[in-house]
């Protein structure tokens, strides 16, 4: 029996729009620099991963101090020369809900889980930002009460603690709760550690051989619920 459906945040229900690319060579320019947005993206990810792989070194550890640090360090490799005031400015401008878009479908699936008696969340290795870009969507209204964020648990996916803090908000078996994510390691590998069933989001359709996969939202409700017992 499935009693709760989490999602991750960034990359399943959130997307940056404009990208954060875009955003980041929009910033320089008003700061008076000039850069390549292919060189910028390039950068960009290279030190995500990075900062990734720090963290993997460190048992997922985070903190609100971390997860700024991690935004500074990004900041400043892909706009070498980047000011304080520069990333301050890019850092507000993700805690803003406009600077967000939904995944097509997002609301019609939130409130349909609710209409059948399931309990539904929102569980992101992001950082207090995010509670501002929830309350700003009314479309995310379903998921307000049960926001688990990896800067206030102390630990990042694919932690077990992350998943515990989850399994608290759901209240039951974590084998009742359905866990919906794009990433392999965060949120499916992660989930499934936790005893919970993975659902792989892949609208690009990078990952074929996977067997609990959706490529929408909306494919939730028409396959993967449909054939489970809900309560």
């Amino acid at each position: 029996m499935i009693r709760a459906v989490y999602f991750d945040a960034v990359g399943t229900l959130l997307f940056p729009t404009p990208s954060a690319t875009t955003m980041y060579a929009e910033v320089a320019a008003r700061h008076g620099m000039t850069v390549d947005a292919a060189e910028v993206r390039a950068r960009l990810w290279a030190k995500f991963r990075e900062e990734d792989d720090l963290d993997r070194q460190y048992g997922w550890v985070t903190s609100e101090q971390r997860e700024q640090e991690r935004w500074l360090n990004i900041v400043q490799h892909a706009l070498p020369g980047s000011t304080e005031e520069l990333f301050q400015e890019l850092y507000l401008h993700f805690s803003q809900p406009q600077a967000w878009s939904l995944a097509p479908g997002t609301a019609q699936v939130l409130i349909e889980l609710q209409q059948r008696g399931l309990r539904v969340g929102l569980a992101s290795n992001y950082d207090s930002r995010l509670s501002a870009v929830v309350a700003g969507h009314e479309a995310l209204a379903p998921l307000r009460q049960n926001v688990i964020i990896s800067s206030l648990v102390g630990l990042r996916k694919p932690a077990p603690e992350f998943f515990s803090a989850v399994v608290q908000s759901a209240q039951c078996d974590p084998s009742q709760i359905m866990f919906v994510g794009d990433d392999l390691e965060n949120d499916v590998a992660g989930a499934t550690a936790a005893g919970m069933r993975p659902i792989l989001i892949d609208p690009e359709r990078k990952h074929l051989d996977h067997s609990n996969r959706i490529t929408q939202l909306s494919e939730l409700l028409q396959g993967h619920l449909e054939s489970t017992s809900i309560l």
